[in-house]
C-alpha cells in the first residue's frame, strides 16, 4: 500500500498484510467517527490522516497492539484539531463550541475500542441517491474500501487531482443536502441498497473487463468488489439479491485464470481450459445461488448468478444445458428488462434454436443504445461464423473492434476478424 504524505510530498509504503489490515479497519473507524461527530467529510478526512500516519510509523515501530483503537485515537485527535484550527482561524469559536459536544473535543483513550458495525450506514451515505454513480463508485473504493485517492485514481485511468475533485465534490454534495448517518426510512431502504449493490457490481466489472486501457483484467478491483459485498453479505446474509451479487461475482472471478492468455491476451469462454478455474469458488458461489433462489423471491442478481453457475457446471461448452440458460435469461428480461439482457439472450437463442434465429432478435437492438457498442457487433459476429457466413462475421469482428476500448479485446476482435478472413 503506497500513499502520498502530504507533509512531506513523499511514497510511503506498507507491507501488504499491514496494509489491508489499515483497509479492514478503516471504515469501522470511520464509522464510529461520523457517529460521534456528525461530520462525514471531516470525519473521512480524519480517518486518512490517521492512515497516512500509519504507513509512516508501523513500518518503524510495528503494528499496535491494538490497531483498531490506535487508529481511531489518531483519527479522532486529527479531527479534533481540525475543528479547533477552524474554529482559530475562522473565529467562530463560540458557534463551533456551541454547536459541539465538549466531549467531542477530547480524543478517546488509547485503549477505545470500536463498539458497532456502521457498515450498511456507510454503504448507504456513499451511495447516495443525490450523488452521480461515478461519485457513488468513487466515494464507497475510499471510505468503505479503504483505498487511497491515488489508487482509485489508477484504477478508473484519470489523474490523482481528478479524483481528488470528485471525492471532494461528493462530501460537499452530501453537506449540502444534509445526509445523515444513519439507515433511511424503510420505505426508502430497498432502492438506497440497490444503489449499492449496482456500486458494487460496476467496480467488479470495471476490474474483470476493463473498459479501456493495456489490461483486460484488474485484479485488484475484482478484490476489492468481492470484499465489500461478502462483508455487505455478512451484515445483510438473508437478502437474496446480496446474496445473489456475491455468488454472481464468485462464479465469474472463478474463470479469470483461464480466461487471460500468457502474453495477457483474451481468451473466450468457448476457449478456456475449464481445469483452470477455481472449483472451490464455483462450489461456493453455486451453493450460495442455491440457497438464495430456496430462501428470496428471484431478483436479477440471483438469475444473472444461475445463469454463470450453469456455465460453470459443464466441462465443455457443448455441454452446456443451453436451454436452462435461454429459460434463464427470459427470467431475467421479465424481471429486469434491459438491452444486455437481450443482448446475451441472444447468444442463447442462437444457440438452442440456430443462429438465424439469434441474428432477428439482434435486429431489435441495432437502434437502440446498443448500436454503437462493440459487444452488439461481436455477437453479430459470433452468430454469423456460426451459420457460416465467415464474410459477414470478418466485417463484423472488425466493426466490433473500432469499436473496443480495452487494448487484449481489441486484438482479440482482430485476430477472430483475420480469421474469418
Amino acid at each position: 500500500m503506497a500513499v502520498d504524505d502530504p507533509r512531506r510530498g513523499r511514497p510511503l509504503s506498507l507491507d501488504e498484510a499491514a496494509a489491508e489490515l489499515l483497509r479492514r479497519l478503516s471504515p469501522q473507524v470511520l464509522g464510529v467517527l461520523v457517529r460521534r461527530y456528525g461530520d462525514f467529510s471531516a470525519a473521512e478526512d480524519a480517518v486518512q490522516e490517521a492512515i497516512v500516519a500509519a504507513v509512516e510509523t508501523w513500518p518503524r515501530d510495528g503494528v499496535p497492539e491494538h490497531p483498531a483503537a490506535w487508529l481511531h485515537t489518531v483519527a479522532a485527535r486529527r479531527y479534533v484539531d481540525h475543528v479547533r484550527s477552524e474554529v482559530a482561524r475562522a473565529r467562530r469559536e463560540r458557534t463551533v463550541l456551541d454547536t459541539t459536544g465538549r466531549d467531542a473535543l477530547v480524543g478517546p483513550p488509547s485503549d477505545a475500542d470500536v463498539p458497532r458495525d456502521d457498515l450498511l450506514e456507510l454503504f448507504l451515505l456513499c451511495c447516495h441517491p443525490a450523488l452521480s454513480t461515478s461519485a457513488q463508485v468513487a466515494l464507497t473504493l475510499r471510505a468503505v474500501g479503504g483505498l487511497t485517492t491515488a489508487e482509485i485514481a489508477a484504477a478508473f485511468l484519470v489523474s490523482e487531482k481528478t479524483m481528488s475533485q470528485r471525492i471532494f465534490r461528493a462530501k460537499q454534495r452530501l453537506r449540502e443536502v444534509g445526509a445523515r448517518f444513519e439507515l433511511p426510512p424503510e420505505a426508502e431502504q430497498a432502492a438506497r441498497l440497490a444503489a449499492v449493490r449496482q456500486v458494487l457490481y460496476l467496480i467488479f466489472n470495471e476490474g474483470y473487463s476493463a473498459s479501456s486501457g493495456p489490461r483486460l483484467h484488474r485484479p485488484d478491483l475484482t478484490r476489492r468488489a468481492l470484499w465489500l459485498t461478502r462483508r455487505l453479505h455478512d451484515r445483510l446474509p438473508d437478502d437474496g439479491e446480496t446474496t445473489g451479487l456475491l455468488a454472481l461475482m464468485m462464479l465469474t472471478e472463478a474463470r479469470s485464470a483461464a480466461r487471460v492468455g500468457p502474453d495477457g491476451e483474451l481468451v473466450p469462454l468457448t476457449e478456456q481450459d475449464r481445469r483452470r478455474w477455481d472449483r472451490a469458488a464455483i462450489a461456493e458461489g453455486s451453493a450460495l445461488v442455491e440457497q438464495a433462489l430456496t430462501t428470496s423471491p428471484p431478483g436479477p442478481y440471483q438469475i444473472q448468478a444461475a445463469i454463470a453457475a450453469v456455465h460453470a457446471e459443464a466441462s465443455t461448452t457443448e455441454e452446456t444445458d443451453w436451454p436452462q440458460v435461454l429459460a434463464l435469461y427470459e427470467l431475467l428480461e421479465r424481471l429486469a428488462p434491459n438491452p444486455v439482457a437481450t443482448l446475451n439472450r441472444a447468444v442463447a437463442v442462437g444457440m438452442v434454436h440456430g443462429p438465424a434465429a439469434g441474428l432477428a432478435l439482434l435486429a431489435h437492438l441495432e437502434s437502440g443504445i446498443l448500436a454503437g457498442h462493440h459487444r452488439l457487433h461481436a455477437v453479430r459476429a459470433h452468430l454469423l461464423e456460426l451459420a457460416g457466413d465467415r464474410a459477414a462475421a470478418a466485417t463484423a469482428w472488425r466493426r466490433a473492434a473500432e469499436l473496443a476500448g480495452s487494448d487484449p479485446e481489441r486484438r482479440h476482435l482482430l485476430r477472430r476478424a483475420a480469421a474469418d478472413t
